[in-house]
């Protein structure tokens, strides 16, 4: 009965006792509860940062989501501009290929008329020298017949 394990169970028995007179236990169980409190407040601050955490990535989602429709509508909004700019430079260009066509034909048709006038003046002119040859010929033979026949007719009457 006087074996190593009676007087391991007798030591463990009295240091228990001596530890409880002390208030061992009780400090034990205090800073137990003391570290389970703690453990609690942590805990409780952890689902506090928790809840705002998703609050903030539930607000820059939203942020997001606002930032991906504007910059949708951006992008929607610089689409039409392209489209009704090229729509503008598409009508200006068929304004302007018109209005140098209507040039083109009018400085054509002025071309034309001049030059109609130009044949119609050289060929006055060339008839007015024709003509011009024509008369001195037939004006220089006419007159210097005239002219004999009126010196006769002078000297006839003179005589």
């Amino acid at each position: 009965m006087y074996d190593a394990e009676f007087w391991v169970a007798v030591a463990f028995f009295i240091f228990v006792g001596l530890v409880w007179k002390v208030g061992g236990f009780s400090a034990l169980v205090s800073g137990l509860d003391k570290r389970g409190e703690k453990i609690r407040a942590e805990l409780e601050d952890a689902r506090i940062l928790r809840e705002e955490a998703q609050k903030v990535l539930a607000d820059y989602q939203k942020k997001r989501q606002e930032a991906e429709a504007e910059a949708a509508e951006i992008i929607r909004t610089a689409r039409l501009e392209a489209e009704r700019l090229a729509a503008d430079a598409q009508t200006k260009l068929a304004d302007f290929v018109a209005r140098r066509t209507r040039m083109a034909e009018q400085k054509i048709a002025q071309a034309e008329v001049s030059a109609t006038a130009e044949v119609r003046a050289a060929a006055a002119e060339a008839a007015v020298k024709a003509s011009e040859q024509i008369l001195r010929k037939d004006v220089a033979t006419s007159a210097d017949a005239l002219l004999a026949k009126g010196l006769a007719e002078v000297r006839s009457k003179l005589n």
